[in-house]
């Protein structure tokens, strides 16, 4: 059974029981998916997005790429809005909200011009939406009147979160597009123009593979394909970049975030609250393994805290920004060797092969005992060896040098094995 602590938290003045929700995409697109997921234990739902535009959507439209056998680290799709009517979205959340009142309902949408995103900000208030999100972002709308070509224009952000925020008293999220240099300059916009927090991240442009047979990317709808939005574990890192550097800009501060982007596990998820995230929204881990999937992010999630004496989620919302600092601001005073276990070694050389020809030829091999061993000499520290090796712990950081420029004291060095 999941283990559950209090993981509520207030999110945009809007309390929820826990901060997992799920992204406006295909898994929360009917009344009858969204309604599975509520009672599955999600703390709210962001309802795929609706619009007075209605798609003509193409088939197939998802790709994913893969790693050595592993599921998919990365998810491509080529999806747009919601290709339903709008009074029929309206209906089926309508009745969410009236089935399930104590869950959060963010009503994601978008619009062509500012008199669509009014009367869509309007229309989903008086069904019952708890947020309204509005949809700057998406990679493959076929009219550059919508998604992320709006999202790239400072004026259309500022312009289109006043209309939306203008016509409703409900709190505003703008969700950003990764499609761009400075995510936080966009946001300073929707701010400006009404928004009460930021979404982020929305699907990167991309292309993930190219067939060898039919010279064509993937996925091929009739001999053809298309650039189009990039997800799943693999933009985590940079999902993270861009909260990180929202959460730590001044005209930015204390602005609440939604979390996006690559977030599986109840790690994932707290990553993003530790940079700053007050709440998280999922859809290719739901893909891949269900709904239920929020059972391990509350149940892991839970023990954490419990085994950190943490009380609340508010104690750690944005506890590792302090330690993102500049490139420049970096301790470079020291350099860490590192240290081999030789009885777990099993001797698969890849630490050897790796440093000599990706690295700075700091391993010596013994061929005959297949063992080896550091030319400090020649050693940079950079930790590639432990990061390849296959064995844990077999390779971790040891001995710490100091340059001659650099003062001698006790450091800290963390090494995750990437296994």
């Amino acid at each position: 059974m999941a283990r559950r602590r209090d993981l509520s938290i207030e999110f945009c003045g809007v309390k929820s029981e826990n901060p997992f929700f799920l992204s406006s995409s295909p898994v929360g697109s009917n009344y009858e998916m969204c309604k599975k997921a509520l009672e599955s234990g999600w703390g709210g739902i962001v309802y795929k997005t609706v619009g007075y535009w209605i798609p003509d959507e193409c088939s197939p439209r998802f790709d994913a790429t893969r790693k050595e056998g592993a599921p998919f680290i990365g998810f491509k799709n080529m999806e747009m809005i919601s290709d339903k009517p709008t009074e029929k979205n309206l209906e089926m959340m309508y009745q969410l909200k009236k089935d399930f009142p104590d869950k959060v309902l963010v009503a994601s949408i978008m619009g062509e011009n500012e008199e669509e995103w009014a009367k869509l900000s309007k229309a989903v208030t008086e069904i019952g939406a708890d947020i309204i999100e509005c949809n700057f972002s998406c990679p493959q709308m076929t009219t550059a009147s919508m998604g992320s070509d709006v999202g790239t224009n400072m004026e259309l952000v500022e312009k289109y979160s006043k209309a939306v925020s203008s016509a409703t008293h409900l709190p505003v999220l703008a969700k950003m597009t990764p499609n761009i240099t400075l995510m936080e300059i966009a946001a300073r916009a929707a701010i400006k123009g009404g928004a009460t927090g930021i979404a982020a991240i929305n699907t990167i442009k991309s292309i993930t593979e190219v067939d060898l047979d039919h010279f064509t990317a993937l996925p091929i709808v009739n001999g053809k394909s298309s650039i189009s939005g990039y997800s799943g574990k693999a933009v985590k890192p940079i999902a993270l970049r861009f909260i990180a550097q929202m959460a730590s800009d001044p005209v930015l501060k204390g602005v609440p975030i939604s979390g996006i982007g690559g977030i599986e596990t109840w790690q994932d998820a707290l990553e993003f609250i530790l940079l700053g995230s007050r709440n998280i929204q999922v859809t290719t881990s739901i893909m891949q393994y269900g709904y239920r999937i929020v059972e391990d992010m509350i149940s892991g999630m839970s023990y954490w805290m419990e085994e950190k004496g943490i009380n609340s989620l508010e104690e750690i919302v944005g506890k590792a920004l302090p330690n993102i600092i500049p490139a420049d601001k970096i301790d470079r005073d020291f350099k860490v060797y590192p240290e081999y276990d030789h009885d777990q070694c099993v001797g698969c050389g890849r630490c050897y092969i790796s440093c000599y020809d990706g690295g700075h030829q700091a391993i010596k091999w013994d061929e005959e005992k297949r063992k080896p061993s550091l030319d400090e000499e020649k050693c940079v520290g950079c930790g590639l060896c432990w990061l390849i090796c296959p064995i844990e712990n077999c390779i971790t950081p040891g001995e710490r040098k100091f340059h001659s420029f650099g003062t001698p004291r006790d450091v800290n060095v963390i090494a995750k094995k990437a296994l």
